[in-house]
């Protein structure tokens, strides 16, 4: 199978809109030409002055996925902590750092990806691999091919729901009521892994208390799902035992309760036996590599990296800095200023909160230099554009702990005009005077060699094996028999030890969404935002043209009943307001339950509407800092030209 995105790369790769060769910003707010060369040298010269007036962590780089995310990210995080700065950027302020850090403080890693194919059930919750990741719903088929059972949570009849043996269409924010509810069950039939708890785990008397109170009826009064529908999930989990995994997709990191809900799904795992057992949730052994962060934890701390005050547990996990306090720094409203920023590869104007608040902070500041493809809206605000390369220009290791292989996507093709990414970090880290220690491999190529050089595998071994190389013998099941789990206990955590020493609930707890607990007649609605398409990827792809046919722009989708209370047609444009801004987009009458009443759905990359035009930075889970981006309070309005 070949996704949609992947058929259509040669017109995306050779584009007429794609980026090549060095821009810089006029004094009229357009671009002219700069070589390379000339470009580099007034970067790295405004980077001195920012460091001589106000110090190295002045400045900051920033990272996406536009790129690739493994090694490319660690050439922008080595090359900002060389320079003297702590302030490192990624998209993990809005995706995928919450579930890791929930995990973390339950088993001290997540398996990604569980073991699909041998489940006896798999639990999808707030995920729809059918779009997001389509080689792990290959891998769902296969285990339900053979029997196995498939289980949706979503507010959404998604792709995945349809093909569901059983469609759970919950409140959004209310799973972790779903999660708990089942793990009383557990407990009540004494169903649950009795030795596991005995042996190798804390806290469960705590956990088993606080879950008393999520009855049937109280936890379908808040999902909206009936007892027997609840009962029937019950049911299903009981004959699955222990083979049965949970999947959390990115949605469910986007509510203000997502941490604890997600702990309450790890924790759920963990009493169905299904901890690093074959047709479970796998504890996966990386590969020993050399690595290119030269900070450790301690050492970035000292650092005093934007905004760690505020989400401490998400610095010291993933040693990065969170993007939303860091749009404040660059604002001055931080304990420094940050005055500089190198991106590469993202698109926050799109895709972070606030985006106006964004925007004005790259307009504020003293450099700023984009990487990417084309000219997103973040990179019109830069004052120079450094064209990168994509995948196919440039070789990257890739791991894949699931399977215990290490491979290597090659280059295969060359664009004039543009640079891959250790080239530009290369080039630039030798003008700042650091790259002899920091930058000395020639390439990339030299780069791989020293990457590997621990594993005992060679580059020769990559190219010659196109499907990879099995880095560790046979799987392991039930490590935590024999090694202790990486958590401060050795122990899987239902209490997180580090939880409670930073005053956090050290289980697991439910806080109901706003909505539940008290009606806004200033925004009746709720807005979920992100809904992943299958031929896009966040704001890319937009420019292929059989994308823009299929899909020409965004629209909001709303229930039948919502659209006829609000005397709105199909197709029909109207106003979307929420507390800090407002947009114009089309309306989809959404028929046959694939939307809740009360809520709208409106994807996100589109520069025209911008969905973050209306989603809060404020508005935030409290361990995690993970903005709301799935229960936006808002208001439809008619548009005068419309009434």
């Amino acid at each position: 199978m070949v996704c949609p995105k992947g058929r259509e790369t040669p017109e995306w790769v050779y584009h007429s809109e794609r980026l090549t060769g060095c821009l810089k910003q006029t004094s009229k707010g357009g671009f002219s030409a700069i070589s390379y060369d000339d470009a580099l040298d007034e970067i790295a010269q405004k980077m001195l002055n920012i460091r001589d007036r106000s110090g190295a962590r002045a400045m900051s780089a920033w990272t996406g996925e536009a790129i690739g995310f493994l090694q490319q990210e660690a050439y922008a995080q080595r090359f900002i902590h060389a320079y003297g700065s702590p302030n490192f950027f990624t998209a993990d302020s809005v995706c995928f750092a919450l579930r890791l850090m929930a995990y973390q403080t339950c088993q001290g890693y997540w398996s990604y990806p569980p073991d699909f194919e041998k489940a006896d059930m798999t639990i999808l919750w707030g995920s729809n691999p059918a779009y997001s990741h389509p080689p792990f719903m290959q891998r769902i088929n296969r285990s339900r091919r053979q029997g196995g059972r498939l289980v949706v949570v979503d507010p959404r009849r998604s792709v995945a729901a349809k093909k569901a043996d059983l469609f759970l269409q919950v409140r959004p924010g209310t799973d972790a009521a779903l999660a708990l509810c089942l793990i009383r069950f557990l407990i009540h039939e004494k169903a649950y892994d009795q030795d596991f708890v005995a042996s190798y785990s804390l806290g469960f008397e705590e956990l088993a208390a606080y879950a008393e109170k999520f009855t049937l009826a109280y936890v379908a009064e808040q999902t909206g799902v009936s007892e027997q529908l609840l009962s029937q999930m019950q049911g299903m989990l009981l004959q699955s035992l222990p083979q049965c995994v949970s999947f959390v997709g990115i949605s469910l990191e986007h509510q203000t309760n997502g941490f604890n809900t997600i702990r309450a799904i790890a924790s759920l795992s963990a009493l169905c036996g299904a901890i690093d057992i074959q047709g479970g949730e796998l504890w996966n052994e990386d590969i020993q590599v050399n690595h290119l962060n030269p900070l450790s934890n301690r050492q970035f701390r000292e650092m005093d990296p934007a905004g760690y005050a505020h989400y401490p547990l998400f610095y010291d996990v993933m040693r990065k800095c969170h993007s939303l306090p860091g749009i404040d720094y660059m604002l001055g409203k931080g304990t420094y200023s940050i005055e500089g920023l190198i991106f590469s590869g993202t698109n926050p104007v799109l895709t972070n909160p606030n985006a106006n608040k964004v925007a004005k902070a790259f307009s504020t500041l003293d450099l700023l230099v984009a990487r990417d493809l084309f000219m997103t809206e973040s990179a019109k605000l830069a004052h120079y554009i450094i064209p990168a390369a994509s995948f196919l220009e440039r070789s990257e290791l890739h791991v894949y702990p699931d399977v215990q292989r290490v491979a290597l996507s090659q280059k295969v093709l060359n664009v004039e005009g543009v640079w891959d990414e250790y080239t530009f970090w290369h080039d630039l880290a030798h003008r700042l005077g650091f790259g002899k220690k920091y930058f000395a491999w020639e390439d990339e190529t030299a780069v791989n060699r020293w990457l590997l050089k621990p594993t005992g595998i060679s580059l020769e071994d990559l190219i010659t094996s196109p499907e990879g190389v099995v880095y560790s013998g046979r799987v392991k099941h039930q490590k935590f028999k024999t090694q202790p789990f990486p958590t401060p206990s050795g122990k899987f955590e239902f209490t997180s030890v580090r939880l409670d020493l930073l005053g956090c609930s050290p289980h697991p707890v439910y806080k109901p969404p706003d909505y539940l607990t008290a009606f806004e007649n200033k925004f009746p609605l709720r807005m979920i935002s992100g809904t992943r398409k299958a031929i896009f990827y966040h704001s890319r792809f937009h420019e292929i043209e059989k994308f823009k046919r299929a899909i020409p722009g965004a629209r909001a989708e709303i229930h039948a009943d919502d659209a006829s209370e609000l005397g709105i047609r199909d197709g029909e444009t109207v106003r979307i307001v929420s507390r800090i801004g407002e947009i114009s987009v089309p309306v989809k009458v959404m028929e046959n339950g694939k939307i809740l009443k009360g809520f709208i759905d409106i994807p996100h990359g589109w520069n025209e509407p911008n969905v973050n035009c209306l989603t809060d930075d404020r508005d935030v889970d409290p361990v995690g800092g993970f903005p709301n981006l799935k229960i936006v309070p808002v208001r439809i309005e008619k548009l005068a030209c419309n009434i």
